[in-house]
């Protein structure tokens, strides 16, 4: 009779996904991330990432994946930080909240997006990270001024430009203006929505979806016929009021804003 690693009885019911335990975030919490083996205290959370401060006082970025780190050899997932009785210890953005001080001095960096919606909802989200790292976001009016706003710019290795720009999608206009900005200097990110709106999560706006409207048709105009919104402006208002964090926001939008967040900031001040 042979015997091996067949001999005995084989298990052949599916096994489910790991399950790691949630561990929330908080300044200083010793983790070790799992693949490299780096050590350290946490000095920022982004739902994104997770950067860690060793022994050397060298900074280390890690992408926060489920089961990434160990807390005495244990796997963990890092979640967002727990609220605090007196005060939040999470921005909207799910970073980890810094203590009350001045905003910094504006640096030379910026931000630009396409209209005063698209800078009022990423000052909503990621306000406190901005005015931390003294990023300044600005519309530009319109994506037909792309070109423009670049060279008006004049970006350089301390002077960088990152660009958010509604509707990136393959074959759509904005995707073509996209392409035609090459500098290291600058980066152009987006998100699939024709309007900013629609990257706000239908169950966070109180709608069980966003309503298609027929091409031709003027999307703000569509949506607010459509909804029976008589008020525009005032929507817009209480559509921001309901967003109370980064988890009322469609993904997409989120990881370009902060690929933009990370780009920018890591220019010289």
């Amino acid at each position: 009779m042979v015997e091996g690693i067949l001999a005995g009885p084989v298990d052949i019911e599916p096994r489910g996904p790991v399950v790691y335990p949630g561990v929330a975030v908080r300044p200083g919490l010793v983790v070790t991330h799992r693949t490299s083996g780096v050590t350290g205290g946490i000095i920022d959370w982004r739902p994104s990432r997770v950067t860690l401060l060793d022994r050397n006082g060298r900074r280390h970025q890690f992408i926060n994946e489920r089961g990434a780190f160990t807390i005495d050899r244990e796997a963990v997932t890092l979640v967002a930080p727990v609220r605090e009785t007196r005060q939040q210890a999470a921005t909207r953005s799910g970073s980890i909240a810094p203590p009350p001080s001045r905003a910094k001095v504006a640096r030379a960096s910026r931000i630009l997006v396409e209209g005063s919606h698209d800078a009022e909802l990423i000052e909503h989200v990621w306000g406190d990270d901005l005015r931390a790292e003294g990023i300044v976001v600005e519309p530009l009016g319109g994506m037909d001024n792309l070109l423009a706003a670049v060279r008006s710019f004049d970006p350089g290795p301390q002077r960088r430009l990152g660009v958010l720009l509604d509707h990136l999608v393959e074959g759509t206009k904005e995707a073509r203006a996209a392409a035609s900005v090459r500098h290291e200097d600058v980066l152009v990110c987006g998100h699939p929505f024709i309007d900013i709106w629609a990257a706000i999560r239908p169950a966070a706006a109180g709608i069980d979806r966003w309503p298609d409207i027929p091409r031709g048709t003027d999307w703000k105009t569509g949506i607010c016929s459509t909804l029976g919104v008589s008020d525009p402006p005032q929507f817009w208002k209480q559509l921001l009021g309901k967003v109370r964090s980064y988890a009322d926001l469609d993904p997409r939008l989120v990881g370009a804003v902060e690929q933009l967040v990370d780009f920018v900031t890591e220019a010289a001040p």
